[in-house]
């Protein structure tokens, strides 16, 4: 038999199926039920929202293992290796046991046809079951009710915010989209919503489910002062419960917030101590990510971010409005063509000094030019580049001591700033921080 290394099962999963996209949990029971999966772990929650899954997934396993626990991760896409798509107490899973779930799925699947991300959902719930976990959060790759992750029932399903995206699957309105969100709730089993204003969908869907839906702004919720943050929520009975003079965080307190809430519904608080901790050490690359390089005898700041609708493009916004500089901030930037355009670069063009734009790696890319007219439209300064790590190289040269470049719009974006940091500091260039 033939033994395929990691890069020979990516490139044969990405021709398995007609289609990228697939929606509908049939073929994936079907196929779980012949490899005799059950639950990869006693605890499990998923996670699923427009913006802010793979921080508030990364809050939530921090407090896990903070309390001793073993826990894996399963979250989409990657940025360099697929390997980052299963973690096990923050260790990428090796190229071999991947190939080895990867084999179990296919022996198992026989005529039946799934996709790339079906088939990784798969591989990674094959590869927690055995490995023995006591925890595992799960990402929703795309809406929720459909998803190949809506296979498990989940402890506590965590839904973020709710936003317009992925219309062409989700709708395009925020009700259709919280609906298909709700759609990871499970009867008389707890539920976490991080946006204040829930659809009426999802309380509907909550209601007839006889969900505790716990949202945040009435059930739990935090409150910022100059130098840290406030936390109130309930445990699983509903006392209520609180944490005061938490540090400040580099990534989104709401995601911490509600992650704190989901934590509070399956395990004890314990000692704050821990729990502070725990939140101090997350990150997320790519995600408010901060790097500082040495460049031509200049230090310039690089932060990075996968930002790519309106939502995003906002907190990002707050964010460079809340840490402000000495110099200017200066923008790459690439969007895919399915997102929206004038809604991103609305929110950012107050807090963006000059712009380099140019297209990503991917057939889905919007065009450079699309990119300088809607923003030459808006008086912006633009310069059109032919790839993204030219366009960062590009501002490095342009920026002065004390500059920021802020790099966003997509996760190919930081995918392709990571490889040119990685070159970078293979030439011998200074990476200070990161």
């Amino acid at each position: 038999m033939t033994v395929r290394s990691l890069q020979d099962w990516l490139e044969y999963l990405e021709q398995l199926h007609p289609t990228a996209i697939d929606m509908g949990l049939d073929r994936c029971r079907e196929v779980a039920a012949r490899l005799g999966l059950k639950r990869p772990a006693p605890q499990v929650v998923t996670v699923t929202g427009t913006n802010g899954k793979g921080s508030t997934c990364a809050f939530v396993a921090e407090l896990l293992i903070g309390q001793g626990k073993t826990v894996g991760v399963y979250s989409s896409p990657h940025l360099l290796r697929y390997n980052e798509r299963v973690r096990i107490n923050g260790v990428d899973a090796s190229d071999d046991a991947l190939c080895e779930a990867f084999e179990a799925v296919e022996r198992a699947r026989g005529s039946i046809t799934l996709t790339y991300f079906e088939m990784g959902t798969l591989a990674a719930f094959w590869l927690f079951e055995r490995e023995g976990l006591d925890a595992v959060v799960l990402e929703v790759g795309l809406g929720g009710r459909l998803d190949a992750v809506n296979l498990i029932d989940a402890d506590v399903a965590v839904v973020t915010n709710i936003g317009l995206d992925h219309a062409e699957w989700l709708g395009t309105t925020r009700e259709s989209v919280a609906f298909e969100k709700a759609g990871i709730f499970r009867s008389a089993t707890p539920a976490v919503c991080g946006d204040p204003e829930p659809p009426e969908s999802m309380l509907v869907s909550a209601a007839q489910g006889a969900v505790p839906l716990l949202v945040r702004g009435r059930d739990f919720d935090l409150e910022r002062s100059t130098d840290s943050w406030h936390w109130r929520g309930k445990d699983r009975s509903g006392r209520p419960l609180q944490l005061r003079d938490l540090p400040m965080l580099t990534l989104p307190l709401e995601n911490a917030a509600v992650a704190l809430q989901a934590f509070a519904l399956i395990e004890p608080f314990g000692e704050p101590e821990r729990l502070i901790e725990a939140l101090r050490r997350t990150r997320v690359t790519g995600r408010l990510d901060s790097r500082t390089i040495r460049w031509q005898g200049r230090e310039l700041l690089i932060l990075l971010d996968v930002g790519h609708n309106p939502h995003a493009a906002a907190y990002l916004a707050q964010h460079l409005r809340r840490t402000p500089g000495p110099g200017r901030r200066l923008a790459v930037f690439g969007l895919l063509a399915d997102k929206d355009l004038p809604g991103v670069i609305d929110e950012l063009l107050p807090v963006l000094d000059a712009w380099a734009v140019a297209p990503l790696r991917s057939p889905r890319s919007r065009g450079a030019d699309d990119l300088s007219s809607a923003l030459k439209e808006r008086g912006a300064e633009v310069t059109i580049y032919p790839d993204i790590a030219q366009a960062l190289e590009g501002q490095c040269n342009q920026a002065a001591e004390g500059d920021q470049i802020v790099l966003f719009g997509s996760f190919y974006c930081v995918a392709e700033a990571l490889a040119w940091l990685d070159r970078y500091a293979s030439s011998g260039g200074q990476v200070l921080g990161g």
